[in-house]
């Protein structure tokens, strides 16, 4: 009967959900899938954080209804992450709002400013909630590249020129999942001028501000003069502190729509439990060398994977940021297309990955590989890796692989 729902029809087949059905299988018949393919991290929260989580559970006024906005602790605390760390005045009480993850913040916000028939502009590929969140408003979405390239901002500049209605919402997410492009500053500043000259919002998701490598920091839109006129930015403690299954992130930037947002909230939950709210203030005003060490962990298992599988036959792009490389099919499997191709990994490699087609149409020929495995179980997912494409009749070292 749910094809009869209106939000239902418009909703395609979740692709990514096809894979994931084959690995649960697999592991429930005893075989051993080193899981490449969701950004689950394998690392545990820092220890104090836990430890805040238990000491305030404790109490018996904790398990209350809390606050949608979130507690006012953790806001201060979120708006002193951006001081210190982008140099970004933020006010807690009008600019900040805490949120169930970020993907739960983008779907909530896509409810508070969509009217049906809104136009939104969407990265493909991308993170599915940045389209996703909007089609469930009710809003019409016209794909522009992730790539920050030239061709960008010409497609910008069409999507003004020949879309009716002309769009009013624009999604960015830098570094990106799943491609793990990065911009600099300079990128926010022609796009937050291009915003108003358009009067357009713009959303930012940057749940990996702090997994950069080479020592390249992400910036902030925020960090541009006059970009809390028209922008709203999302981050998370998810990938930063290993906190994915506490489901906190952050709202903050342009006072509407985290009014906007605030409201929205209002009428659909009482906010994250308190205890877990406590230990996130926990996390972000305590000790920070844990983000330093994850930072430096992940940057290890980039040049392990890359070095790895070229070595086992498959060239892979070396991401500058984020916990993903997105990786072209070995060009000899290219016409075997990324969902059939993960299906092949899975079953005859025992290697998860993410098929690119999942992340959009523009995806396809490539698939998302998470780090979230250490390093021996990297190395051995290029072993299995090389005897299937041995299997396929390739045995020839990617270019470059010693």
């Amino acid at each position: 009967m749910s094809e009869e729902f209106y939000r239902m029809k418009r909703l395609p087949p979740y692709v990514i959900a096809e894979v994931n059905a084959m690995r649960a299988a697999a592991r429930a018949a005893g075989e051993d899938i080193i899981d490449l393919g969701m950004g689950n991290p394998d690392l545990p929260p820092p220890d104090h954080v836990i430890a805040k989580l238990c000491e305030v559970a404790q109490k018996p006024s904790a398990h209350g209804y809390s606050q949608s906005m979130g507690i006012p602790g953790l806001r201060r605390a979120q708006a002193n992450y951006y001081g210190r760390r982008f140099g970004v005045d933020l006010d807690p009480e009008a600019e900040v709002v805490v949120t169930m993850g970020s993907k739960e913040g983008l779907a909530s916000l896509a409810t508070a400013i969509t009217a049906p028939g809104d136009v939104v502009l969407a990265p493909n590929p991308s993170y599915p909630i940045h389209m996703f969140g909007f089609i469930i408003a009710g809003a019409t979405i016209r794909s522009v590249p992730t790539t920050p390239d030239e061709h960008y901002w010409k497609s910008l500049e069409r999507a003004m020129a020949f879309t009716v209605p002309r769009p009013s919402i624009l999604v960015v997410g830098y570094p990106s999942n799943p491609t793990a492009e990065t911009v600099d500053l300079a990128f926010y500043e022609r796009l937050v001028a291009w915003a108003k000259e358009n009067k357009v919002w713009v959303l930012s998701d940057l749940a990996y501000s702090e997994l950069y490598y080479d020592g390249n920091p992400t910036p902030s839109i925020l960090q541009v003069p006059g970009a809390k006129d028209v922008a709203v930015e999302f981050t998370s403690l998810s990938k930063t502190y290993s906190m994915a299954g506490w489901r906190i992130g952050f709202a903050v930037g342009n006072r509407q729509l985290i009014s906007a947002l605030k409201r929205v909230k209002s009428y659909l939950d009482y906010g994250a439990f308190t205890p877990i709210q406590a230990a996130a203030c926990a996390a972000l005003n305590g000790p920070q060398d844990i983000v330093q060490k994850n930072r430096e962990l992940y940057h290890k298992r980039r040049d392990v994977m890359v070095e790895a599988f070229g070595r086992a036959g498959w060239e892979i792009p070396a991401p500058k940021a984020s916990m993903f490389a997105w990786a072209p099919l070995p060009p000899a499997l290219k016409d075997m297309g990324s969902l059939e191709f993960s299906k092949q990994l899975l079953t005859h490699a025992k290697v998860a990955v993410a098929a690119g087609v999942g992340y959009g149409e523009d995806g396809e020929g490539y698939v998302r590989i998470a780090m979230v495995e250490n390093e021996q179980r990297l190395r051995q997912a290029a072993r299995n890796i090389k005897q299937y494409l041995k299997s396929m009749g390739i045995n020839t070292p990617a270019k470059g692989a010693a």
